[in-house]
């Protein structure tokens, strides 16, 4: 038996109300320039949106003229979608309060969660969205992920309870030095002053 690997999400599909809340939210509100449309192949009287959400990948929206928005939180049951989290850089977190209060647009304000900074809000149909800030880069040549699993292990073998900075800049470190050599025999902190 073997795994049926994975190389990222190709597109994530929502159910939307007409084509152009969709269009006013994805592109309007959160920027995703809209760069496709056909009809759903599945259901003849739908239509297919298709956004670019900065990555390539694509968010599609399938639309229908006689449906309306919905605002009420969609479900939060077993198997649904609890939300989608859209990644800003640290400019555009910063400002984003200001844009959605502009806009009228209940949010959560800005959550610390350790690693990431980020700020929760409901789509015209109750979808949660969250906007999402690292607040590192990863060293040349690794992920994201590459060094929130770093600090996992620097976390837990620490008995810390969650992730914090001091995690981060050391699961940093670590890697670097993992991955890059240098002529130095003795590369522990010094303190030249």
């Amino acid at each position: 038996m073997r795994k049926l690997q994975s190389q990222g999400v190709h597109h994530i599909t929502l159910v939307g109300a007409n084509r152009q809340t969709s269009i006013d939210f994805w592109e309007g509100v959160l920027g995703m320039p809209f760069i496709f449309e056909q009809p759903n192949l599945d259901v003849s009287d739908e239509s297919h949106l298709y956004f670019d959400p900065g990555d390539g990948r694509l968010i599609t929206i399938f639309t229908k003229e006689d449906r309306v928005p919905d605002p009420r939180r969609t479900s939060t049951e077993p198997g649904a979608v609890h939300h989608i989290a859209f990644a800003v850089s640290k400019a555009t977190f910063d400002q984003a309060i200001d844009r959605l209060d502009q806009r009228g647009i209940r949010h959560s304000g800005v959550k610390d969660r350790g690693f990431m900074d980020s700020i929760y809000f409901n789509d015209p149909l109750g979808l949660t969205i969250e906007l999402a800030s690292y607040r590192f880069e990863p060293p040349a040549g690794f992920t994201h992920a590459d060094v929130l699993l770093e600090a996992h292990k620097i976390r837990t073998g620490r008995g810390d309870y969650n992730i914090e900075k001091v995690h981060l800049a050391d699961a940093i470190e670590a890697l670097t030095e993992r991955s890059r050599d240098s002529l130095s025999a003795d590369r522990s902190p010094k303190n030249p002053y």
